[in-house]
């Protein structure tokens, strides 16, 4: 059994040994393939965020692109729902399944990602008129919006969770074909809601492809079934989830009410400069927790290895693209986040290593949901969240922006320490109950 619960992805030990006999190079063949395919998906998604970032941000100018971030900061907490309920449990317990067991699943995964974005964008439009202005409208435009956005991301794990992350990328890459027209559409009214508006648009086009490429039927009223059944990693992870970009969306309202709606802007221009990284960290579980289950069925002792070098590497690459980022001429970054570039600049240290930490814990947390280690994995995410929370408006009353900035990244460390922490423990436990059983 795993470090706990009565449905861990674990098999049992007579069953756990028997792709050992197959060769390394083989099944290290497997998993560098699947990795590409989620490198290059996520390198997909990464270019359309980017985009939508860069030409929002020259479009709309400084105040504007505030209200964009808070918009997209929300929509962050709203896909953490959808994650936690509906495909994290999905990638844990069907990423090595039969193909009938996984449509099923499927069918009710995606149905259930369907049916939180149309709860909680009803909810978004309910709040049009209690805020006004161009806030209110930016949020009423994500509410009409979420379910696109929730059911393309939705599929992006089911094919992970296949194996055929080819079909994950095709999906990102028609998203951001998508986005051109959308994009040019919007920004002749040049207005918040309409680039809302062409963002959640463009998903919606990705997320009826995805309907085609599976042939499978998003199914609303498996929503209940699905939830119930799974609702012991379903609750957990949805409370994680949400920690996670609740702390995010809580720093920049925080943020916004002590410095200003446009230091939230900054934040997000400090954010999009880098790159791929923070869009890979943000949803690595989309590739890595699929992989960790299937390394823990065929070599379990592989997997904290797996983990560190996980971890490891993202953490290095941020490093190496915020050392390009510091030598990057102010005419350059200019080009690319126009009136936004002279504050966001100042954030470039402290928002790299405030990825590379986060990259440093997301190999450990990996680890820790292939285990199924649900509660270990929840108790790491409410600390690193108080932290985030903490530090991120502590930094912003005692320095502004760039102490905020700060305060984001010692939180980063401090919570990287806790996932590897307690995935130690998970680890030490998940061996010992494998030894008790042999």
């Amino acid at each position: 059994m795993a470090a706990e619960g009565d449905k861990s992805p674990t098999p049992p030990p007579t069953t756990a040994a028997a792709p050992a006999a197959r060769p390394a190079r083989t099944v290290t063949r497997a998993v560098a393939g699947r990795l590409s395919w989620g490198l290059a998906d996520q390198a997909a998604s990464s270019l359309s965020n980017f985009a939508v970032g860069v030409y929002v941000a020259r479009s709309l100018g400084l105040t504007a692109f505030g209200v964009f971030s808070l918009a997209w900061v929300t929509y962050g907490v709203v896909l953490s729902v959808s994650r936690g309920l509906a495909t994290d449990p999905l990638v844990v317990r069907f990423s090595a399944v039969s193909e009938a067991s996984w449509r099923q699943a499927v069918s009710r995964s995606t149905g259930t990602s369907l049916g939180v974005g149309a709860v909680i964008g009803v909810l978004c439009l309910a709040l049009w008129p209690l805020l006004g202005g161009s806030v209110g409208a930016a949020f009423a435009c994500l509410g009409v919006v979420l379910p696109g956005l929730l059911l393309q991301d939705a599929w992006r794990y089911s094919f992970f969770a296949a194996g055929v992350g080819r079909k994950a990328f095709v999906n990102d890459v028609v998203w951001g074909v998508a986005l051109i027209p959308a994009m040019v559409v919007a920004a002749q009214a040049g207005t918040v809601p309409a680039f809302v508006l062409a963002w959640g648009g463009s998903a919606a086009v990705a997320a009826a492809y995805g309907w085609a490429q599976s042939g499978i039927r998003p199914r609303l009223t498996g929503a209940r079934p699905w939830i119930r059944d799974h609702r012991d990693l379903g609750y957990r992870y949805l409370v994680e989830n949400t920690c996670v970009s609740g702390a995010g969306q809580l720093r920049a309202y925080g943020l916004g009410a002590i410095v200003g709606v446009g230091a939230v802007g900054v934040v997000r221009g400090a954010e999009l400069l880098q790159g791929p990284f923070l869009a890979v960290l943000m949803g690595l579980t989309l590739v890595t927790v699929a992989e960790a289950a299937r390394m823990l069925r065929q070599a379990p002792h592989r997997l904290g290895r797996f983990c560190l070098f996980l971890g490891g590497g993202q953490a290095v690459a941020a490093l190496l693209w915020g050392g390009v980022l510091l030598l990057m001429p102010d005419r350059a970054g200019e080009l690319v986040l126009g009136d936004v570039w002279p504050a966001a600049k100042e954030l470039i240290v402290p928002a790299t290593l405030s990825v590379a930490g986060a990259g440093v814990g997301t190999g450990a947390a990996a680890g820790l949901r292939a285990l199924g280690a649900a509660r270990l994995s929840l108790r790491c995410q409410i600390f690193a969240s108080v932290c985030y929370v903490g530090l991120g408006i502590g930094g912003a009353a005692l320095g502004g922006t760039v102490g905020s900035a700060w305060g984001a990244a010692a939180a980063s460390v401090c919570g990287s320490a806790a996932w590897w922490l307690h995935l130690r423990i998970a680890l030490r436990e998940h061996h010992r109950d494998l030894s008790s059983v042999k």
